[in-house]
């Protein structure tokens, strides 16, 4: 992990087009600014963890339900 600090206003380049900026310090409290291009996806950790579990899950077929839907286009 690379740690650097960073003072109020202060900015950090990832790659050539994603900007991270220290807006505010108030307490233990950072708020940061994220300039990045439309195509990249920003989520705080806890979201992105759901969203990789919820993409998970509904990868994940009951083969029930596949034998029922198999059998419902063959009546057809």
């Amino acid at each position: 992990m690379l740690v650097l600090t960073r003072r109020l206003k202060e900015s950090i380049m990832v790659g050539d087009d994603v900007e991270i900026s220290i807006l505010s310090i108030e307490g233990d409290q950072v708020k940061l600014g994220i300039s990045a291009p439309k195509n990249v996806d920003i989520h705080r950790k806890e979201i992105y963890l759901s969203i990789q579990q919820e993409n998970s899950s509904a990868t994940q077929t009951d083969a029930s339900a596949i034998e029922s839907l198999s059998n419902f286009f063959k009546k057809q």
